[in-house]
């Protein structure tokens, strides 16, 4: 009875423990790091992909799409291989616009998922409210349309993202084959809904 109670014990606490204590975490105060993510900050660039998305069980190939416009404004775009729109949208410092959306995908649930995916991934520069460590990594907590987002870096190379929920994990960004501030390979993976890109780049 004494072992059962204690099990339960450690269940409950790993369920209802932050994803700091989870992940092991280790809290820093000393780092002077500025938490930046600078993959689509270039205006004079084209941010070209060939992508695949999969969502509600389908799957989507095509071009993957990103122009920054200017401050705190970018146009992504993902069109079909001979030019048909699948989705366009604009960010515009606290605005979002559906300028099209393939009616299959015109879908509430899935614009505001794909809102906040890109919105982390295009988001240059956000206030940091905690600093962590584990392993070789820095990891500095923040808020993206009010939820946390956890950004690891090693060496000083962002190399992904984690979304949590009530101190779950929900989705992960993967940044790698990075060359010069551009990650030519890019992976967004989603664990409570059936949805995952992977782009990669024509260069």
């Amino acid at each position: 009875m004494r072992s059962l109670l204690s099990s339960l014990c450690l269940f409950l606490w790993v369920g209802c423990a932050s994803y700091p204590a989870k992940n092991g975490f280790e809290p820093r105060t000393e780092s002077s790091q500025e938490l930046r993510n600078p993959y689509f900050s270039n205006p004079e660039k084209d941010y070209v992909y060939k992508a695949k998305i999969d969502a509600f069980n389908k799957s989507f190939g095509g071009i993957f799409i990103v122009k920054k416009l200017g401050p705190d404004h970018h146009r992504i775009a993902f069109t079909t291989e001979i030019g048909n729109t699948i989705f366009d949208f604009t960010f515009k410092e606290n605005d979002f616009v559906v300028n099209r959306i393939l009616k299959e995908l015109d879908k509430k649930v899935l614009i505001n998922i794909l809102k906040r995916d890109f919105k982390a991934l295009i988001q240059e520069q956000s206030q940091v409210k905690n600093r962590f460590s584990v392993n070789s990594h820095t990891v500095l907590q923040s808020d993206i349309l009010s939820k946390k987002h956890y950004f690891y870096y090693k060496g000083g190379q962002l190399n992904r993202i984690a979304r949590v929920d009530r101190n779950q994990k929900k989705v992960e960004f993967f940044f790698s084959n990075i060359d010069d501030q551009f990650a030519k390979e890019i992976e967004i993976a989603h664990y409570n809904f059936k949805l995952h890109i992977t782009l990669k780049s024509f260069k």
